[in-house]
C-alpha cells in the first residue's frame, strides 16, 4: 500500500467539504474525477473512508482514523515547501482569513492592503460571514472571532486586541426625532441591530446587554445594520473603528453608553509549526491592533 500525495489531496477535500461537488471545485477536477480518485484510494487503504448518502460523504470509522495522518502529512508537505523556498523572504502562496464581516469590512481590507504590498507573491483572501467559522473543515487558513474558543490541540486561540462600540445615530435623525437625555428615552426610538434568532455569538447581543429588547429593523450583517444607520433609519449599536467611514453619525449618549469587545485570532495548531503562518500571523495581529487605534481615535467628541 503506497498512496499517493495526490489521491490524499482529494480524500482530504472530500472529507473536508462532505461533497464530491464541492470538493472538485477546490481542486479544479470535475466530480466523476473525484469520485473515480475516491474509489480507487479506498480500495488502496483496503476499508470504506466514507459513507456515501444524498446528504453527501461522510467519514466512516476508517475514514476519521485516516483522517488525522492525512492532516500531518499535509502539514510536513507544507513545511517542506516552506523550507525549499526559504523562509527569510517575501510571503507567498495563498492565505484565506474567515472574519465577521465588521471586522472584514472596516479593518481588514487596509491590514491585508499593506501586507500585500510588503509581499507581492502573496494571495490573500477575505472571507466575512455573520457566522463562525468551522477551522477543522479548513474553511479558512485562519480566523478572527468575536469571542475565544475553548483552545484544544486541533486550535490555538490568541487574544489581538480590545475594541468599543457606541450607541448611534445619523445627524439628520437625531434632529427629526425627541431628544435623548438618557436610557430609557430609547423606548421611543427606531432600534437597529441583529436578527435575533441569528445571534450567532452572545457577544453580539448588545442591544440585550443594554436592556433594549424590540429591533424594528434588523440584519444579521453588520455593515447592512451600519448603512441602515448611516442612512438615518434609527439608533444602533457601531464599532468606533467604523465611525470614521461616516462623519454624520453621532454618539447617543456619548460616551457615557459604550461597549467593550475583542478580536481574537484562531488557527489549526498544527499551523503553529509553520513559519509562513507564523509571519503572517503576527503581520495581520499587529496590523489590526493598530488600525483599531487609528480609527477608533479618528475623531474624538
Amino acid at each position: 500500500m503506497n498512496p499517493n500525495w495526490d489521491d490524499m489531496k482529494v480524500f482530504l477535500a472530500v472529507a473536508r467539504l462532505e461533497s464530491l461537488s464541492a470538493a472538485g471545485r477546490e481542486l479544479k477536477v470535475d466530480p466523476a474525477t473525484v469520485g473515480r480518485r475516491v474509489a480507487r484510494f479506498e480500495e488502496e487503504m483496503g476499508a470504506p473512508l466514507f459513507a456515501k448518502s444524498p446528504q453527501g460523504y461522510a467519514l466512516t470509522d476508517a475514514g476519521q482514523r485516516l483522517l488525522a495522518h492525512a492532516e500531518r502529512a499535509e502539514q510536513a508537505m507544507s513545511g517542506a515547501m516552506e523550507e525549499l523556498a526559504g523562509q527569510a523572504g517575501n510571503l507567498s502562496g495563498t492565505i484565506r482569513i474567515g472574519a465577521p464581516d465588521g471586522c472584514a469590512n472596516f479593518l481588514l481590507p487596509q491590514v491585508c492592503n499593506k501586507i500585500a504590498e510588503e509581499n507581492p507573491d502573496l494571495d490573500i483572501q477575505i472571507v466575512a460571514l455573520p457566522r463562525v467559522f468551522n477551522l477543522s473543515k479548513r474553511e479558512a487558513d485562519m480566523a478572527i472571532g468575536v469571542s475565544a474558543p475553548e483552545a484544544s490541540n486541533r486550535l490555538t486561540v490568541q487574544k489581538i486586541t480590545d475594541y468599543k462600540l457606541y450607541l448611534a445615530a445619523a445627524r439628520s435623525y437625531l434632529i427629526q426625532h425627541p431628544r435623548i437625555q438618557e436610557l430609557k428615552d430609547l423606548r421611543g426610538h427606531r432600534m437597529i441591530g441583529y436578527i435575533p434568532d441569528m445571534i450567532f455569538d452572545k457577544e453580539l447581543d448588545y442591544l440585550a446587554e443594554l436592556g433594549l429588547d424590540h429591533v424594528n429593523l434588523a440584519s444579521n450583517s453588520v455593515s447592512v445594520q451600519f448603512n441602515a444607520i448611516r442612512s438615518g433609519g434609527g439608533i444602533g449599536v457601531v464599532h468606533g473603528f467604523a465611525m470614521a467611514n461616516a462623519p454624520r453619525l453621532r454618539k447617543v449618549l456619548g460616551d457615557d453608553i459604550s461597549l467593550t469587545r475583542s478580536f481574537y485570532l484562531i488557527r489549526h495548531a498544527d499551523d503553529r509549526r509553520l513559519e509562513r503562518m507564523n509571519r503572517f500571523a503576527a503581520a495581520l495581529s499587529e496590523g489590526l491592533k493598530a488600525e483599531v487605534s487609528r480609527l477608533e481615535n479618528w475623531r474624538k467628541e
